[in-house]
């Protein structure tokens, strides 16, 4: 059983429960233990940096000094919490000066950044530890009916200089664990472009032409579903899809999952139990 420090994030814990709910019922069918960190605390999101940089790294040096302290690498299931704490890591390593007083802060808790723990996306995790031939044989409902379109998100993606795991210009690890789960993959242009998240909330019409583009791509291909790694991708494909599509002109929709739903329902898991009913598209 291969373990890791599961980094609690604030989407997941709030508006996105189904994706923990469902992680929880398959991890030990792939041979993983995802090991809850109560001790973190928000990474800031990408808003945090530009208003208090210290706090930003002390903050988030804390979360690794945890997983850290349990000799784990750090593993999380949001595309934003992943490009916050592998860039403050990335900042903290890159400075000693800063890394040290980060540590004198973190004294006061008893904990001491290192920068020993890798920080990991679930996504990477499925793909370079458990494997693809071993997804393979544990699949027991082939996707094998359905068209799916890979929705990367930026975060999982950009900066590469951040964070490098795929060609942020044509990715792949999540069209491969598709396959491995017997899916079949749709050229999607949309799958490594914004959700419009980021923007939701201050340009409202512009974050929904950009989301709408995606799903009518999508809805043109014939997709059965969009499949995302991202919370945030998914909330704003979900549960702003009928503003979205309605502002394109577009009379229709589209299911989106969670990956770890989609990882679920191959495993032989239900919608109930995963949670699935939850979303805001039937």
């Amino acid at each position: 059983m291969k373990r890791y420090a599961y980094y609690l994030s604030c989407i997941n814990e709030s508006m996105t429960k189904e994706v923990d709910r469902s992680i929880d019922l398959w991890q030990k069918d792939l041979g993983i233990e995802l090991v809850k960190l109560h001790e973190s605390t928000c990474c800031g999101g990408s808003n945090l940096d530009y208003v208090s940089p210290k706090h930003f790294a002390l903050v988030n040096a804390r979360n690794i000094a945890y997983a850290e302290k349990m000799g784990l690498d750090l593993v999380v299931s949001c595309n934003t919490c992943l490009m916050t704490i592998r860039t403050a890591k990335k900042k903290l390593d890159e400075s000693p000066e800063l890394k040290q007083e980060v540590n004198e802060l973190l004294k006061k808790e008893g904990l001491e950044y290192h920068g020993t723990s890798e920080v990991r996306h679930l996504l990477w995790v499925l793909i370079d530890d458990v494997g693809l031939e071993t997804i393979r044989q544990k699949v027991k409902v082939p996707l094998k009916d359905y068209r799916i379109a890979p929705f990367y998100g930026c975060h999982i993606l950009r900066p590469s200089s951040v964070l490098g795991k795929d060609n942020p210009l044509d990715p792949s690890s999540l069209d491969l664990l598709i396959e491995a789960l017997g899916g079949e993959t749709i050229p999607y242009e949309h799958k490594n472009r914004c959700c419009g998240f980021h923007t939701l909330l201050v340009a409202e019409q512009e974050s929904l032409n950009v989301a709408g583009e995606a799903l009518e791509e999508a809805l043109r291909l014939k997709a059965d579903f969009i499949v995302t790694p991202c919370p945030l991708c998914h909330t704003v494909l979900d549960g702003y899809q009928a503003k979205a599509l309605k502002q394109a002109g577009i009379k229709s929709s589209i299911p989106v999952f969670h990956l770890s739903e989609m990882v679920g329902l191959a495993l032989g898991y239900n919608a109930k139990q995963l949670g699935i009913k939850r979303h805001i598209v039937s």
